[in-house]
């Protein structure tokens, strides 16, 4: 794209912010400079910490709590956000700056239905009445792929999956057709197949609408397809700008080779599940929300030391099987058995050790934490309810786990979830489910929130974990990559059904199952070219089809 004579959107000039904590302020982004146009897409990547939220969000003129703009400047068309007044601010946000945040869970008011949380950013910008609102909400909630568009709006976001909910946000996002969008991880909640559509969706409104986004994520080969321009960042500074061709092709600086070169970890191959009893068995479990039925005669076991993946579309009923294991959800028919016993369906019926051998690290970490409790609180409170831990020896294992985590324990423990990153907050739910000693692990989309390199060690982690202690793992994941990485034997699921399930060399060898092949079709890579292609490849195959009939 030329920029010659043309004005920037947004430029950031010698950004400074600070964040404060152990009583002192610390510099967290050090003179940062951002120049971008309308029409251009801007990617942001680093591991986690690396500053890119907070730079994020400060193209809005906003520090989050904690953190202080200390230095440059921010100009937004023609306006120093930094030294505009709230007021000026406030009537940008939403209308002409617009924000998509990683953990939609916590970015929803649970008491209103998505639709009237659409439309309370037109109505209060005065972009359009409430009708005009609904019927635009239906439009978009059609063109991301939500299921039943014209009526999943009515619905609260607690009666949606994470991904839906992730995708209603990015509607809300565009409510009022902003000129500057800023994506924060905005699909990674998202399977495969609907991440193209939110992806093509996001690319053709700033082309359609001649705005500019920032798209921030830890997913390289996403941002290969987003992104016009890469800055990598580290420790809060700028490692290496370029374009998105040549950041790809040819990274000038070891950081960001190290980057290119992340997702080698694949776990030791275990011998196949032995004949014995196995540790977990769903058997012929039907279960659902009210009169919605969202799981449909599901059988699958789990066996000591081996990783099952589960994967399947948002709303296919991952982690609903995983709630009724855990007994937060009982199921209508069927039953769950834990070496050879049958489990009570409901969790309050199962006694501390039941409640103790099953443990979940759920998708969410920003709402999985209490936000007004310390990390050692958080942490420490199943040392304290399931092993009975206290003084000198709770604080020695609190020690343990963190430096499992790879977090420093004089660092991190008298934090609160606020102090921490997204990814950071994610590794102490894993230390938090690790503290119960559990025989068995539900990872719900455990990785999906860290940067590839933060998540590379965290599936080492679980891997040794798993050897050491003989662990049994259920994996929820969209990312095929991942279930490559960690898994022993994958589940693929569909609309509340197993369509296939079996050894992972079985379900990544052809001939596959035809919803098996469209996941891993859809798979994106480290190709600017890759999302147009599949999109066309499929394009014509559909026409191939319908000519067929």
């Amino acid at each position: 794209m030329s920029t010659v004579d043309k004005k920037p959107l947004l430029e950031m000039r010698g950004l400074r912010i600070e964040g404060f904590s152990d009583e002192k302020w610390h510099q967290i982004v050090k003179d940062v400079d951002i120049t971008l146009y309308r029409g251009e897409v801007l990617g942001l990547i680093g591991e986690s910490g690396a500053g890119k939220s907070t730079i994020g969000i400060a193209a809005m003129g906003y520090a989050k709590p904690g953190c202080r703009i200390n230095g440059g400047s921010i100009m937004f068309d023609g306006l120093d956000l930094v030294k505009a007044s709230e007021e000026e601010k406030r009537k940008l946000r939403g209308s002409r700056i617009a924000y998509v945040a990683q953990s939609a869970a916590a970015s929803f008011n649970p008491a209103h239905k998505l639709i009237d949380q659409f439309a309370e950013t037109v109505i209060e910008h005065k972009v359009g009445t409430k009708e005009e609102a609904y019927a635009d909400a239906k439009e978009l909630y059609a063109k991301i792929r939500m299921p039943n568009p014209n009526q999943i709006g009515f619905r609260y976001p607690h009666q949606v999956s994470g991904g839906q909910l992730q995708r209603a946000m990015t509607a809300m996002a565009l409510s009022c057709r902003p000129d500057l969008l800023i994506f924060d991880e905005p699909t990674t909640a998202l399977d495969v197949t609907t991440q193209i559509e939110v992806l093509v969706t996001m690319r053709d409104i700033v082309e359609q609408y001649n705005c500019a986004a920032i798209y921030i994520t830890h997913d390289l080969a996403v941002v290969a397809q987003m992104a016009d321009k890469i800055k990598v960042l580290r420790y809060g500074e700028t490692v290496e700008d370029a374009d998105t061709r040549t950041m790809l092709s040819s990274p000038t600086q070891e950081y960001t080779k190290s980057l290119w070169a992340v997702r080698s970890f694949k776990k030791q191959e275990v011998a196949p599940p032995p004949e014995d009893v196995p540790l977990i068995k769903v058997e012929n479990v039907t279960a659902a929300y009210g009169t919605m039925t969202v799981l449909y005669d599901i059988d699958f076991e789990i066996h000591r030391g081996h990783t099952v993946a589960v994967v399947g579309e948002s709303g296919s009923g991952k982690s609903t099987a995983a709630r009724v294991i855990t007994g937060l959800l009982p199921p209508k028919q069927g039953d769950v058995y834990y070496d050879g016993v049958k489990y009570p369906r409901d969790y309050r019926k199962r006694n501390k050790e039941q409640l103790r051998q099953a443990q979940m690290i759920y998708q969410m970490a920003d709402t999985a934490v209490n936000p007004r409790q310390k990390i050692r609180d958080i942490v420490g409170r199943p040392l304290t309810f399931y092993l009975g831990l206290q003084g000198a020896e709770k604080e020695q294992r609190l020690h343990e786990l963190m430096d499992m985590i790879e977090m420093d324990p004089n660092v991190f423990l008298d934090r609160l979830p606020g102090e921490l990153s997204g990814g950071q907050k994610q590794r102490i739910c894993i230390a938090r489910a690790l503290a119960a000693n559990p025989t068995f692990i539900i990872c719900d989309e455990v990785t999906s929130a860290l940067d590839q390199l933060v998540a590379e060690g965290i599936l080492k982690l679980l891997d040794r974990l798993q050897q050491e202690l003989n662990l049994a793992y259920m994996f929820i994941t969209h990312d095929l990559a991942t279930v490559s990485a960690i898994a022993d034997e994958v589940i693929v699921m569909l609309k509340g059904r197993i369509v296939e399930q079996g050894p992972k060399d079985d379900i990544f060898s052809p001939p596959h199952h035809e919803y098996t092949d469209l996941l891993l079709s859809s798979v994106p890579e480290m190709d600017p070219d890759w999302m147009d292609n599949v999109l066309a490849e499929r394009k014509t195959k559909e026409g191939v089809e319908a000519a067929g009939n």
